[in-house]
């Protein structure tokens, strides 16, 4: 099977939309979008946007409701069809994020989402090679919002608090480092900041700073499930409030990058 197949199977039955609308994965969704609205403020009411692995359009949607020219890129089709069929005013297409520039213009986009494909490649060349398709179709002075899943996350979460820590690391999953070890099996990838501030210096874009917008969200789900609705938006403001602090980003669930191309 190869990679798309896999990664096709695997999204036929995840339901993206259900994590982005628990509790979680609204703090991620609410964090990030206020972070994209923040830099849409800079660039003006004509800002062409993409979302590349735009999934079922979580962010395409809202986007384009807003008024914003969206395109979304996916490689997924059953997730592109659902795109078109929910989002009207989105230019949805399927396709693959390590050959994006060859389905838009160079230079056209304002703002570009990178929300979703760095989960699945493994190779340092494959995510380098993302970053530099997705800055051709960018213009100057444009910027570039890219999210990793994190290493940590992965050993505290699945690790220790799941009780999986001794079979992985008896299984070499997990190196002496405590750095997951992928096999052919793996769907996600997970990434230390020390690789994000690699691919970042190599990318030939600028970062304007690095957030998680999930914070510990992903740690505590039952809690949040079971809070009530002012703790709830009171967590939303704290994770807002911590984003970017270093102490916080590495051992989150997601980090995003924002990079800008000079």
């Amino acid at each position: 099977m190869t990679t798309n197949e896999i990664l096709t199977e695997h999204y036929n039955k995840f339901n993206e939309d259900k994590r982005l609308k628990s509790r979680h994965g609204q703090v991620e969704f609410r964090v990030s979008m206020r972070y994209i609205h923040e830099y849409l403020k800079k660039l003006g009411p004509d800002a062409k946007i993409l979302d590349v692995g735009a999934g079922t359009g979580a962010y395409s949607i809202p986007l384009s409701e807003e008024g914003y020219e969206v395109h979304a890129l996916e490689l997924v089709k059953h997730n592109v069809q659902r795109l078109r069929a929910a989002g009207k005013q989105v230019h949805a297409l399927q396709g693959n994020a390590l050959k994006l520039s060859k389905k838009f213009e160079k230079e056209y986009f304002d703002l570009v989402l990178v929300f979703g494909p760095m989960y699945h490649l493994f190779s340092h060349e494959d995510k380098l090679k993302v970053l530099s398709e997705a800055s051709k179709v960018l213009k100057k002075g444009g910027i570039m919002m890219v999210a990793y899943c994190m290493n940590d996350y992965a050993i505290v979460k699945h690790g220790f608090i799941e009780g999986n820590i001794k079979e992985s690391v008896h299984d070499n999953k997990v190196d002496i480092n405590y750095n997951v070890m992928l096999t052919e099996d793996d769907i996600y990838d997970y990434v230390t900041i020390e690789e994000i501030d690699r691919l970042a210096n190599e990318s030939g874009l600028i970062r304007d700073r690095l957030f998680t917008p999930d914070g510990p969200a992903n740690y505590i789900r039952n809690n949040l499930r079971d809070m009530d609705e002012e703790s709830f938006e009171l967590f939303v403001s704290y994770v807002e409030t911590i984003a970017e602090r270093k102490d916080m980003i590495g051992a989150a669930a997601h980090t995003v990058d924002v990079l800008i191309k000079k």
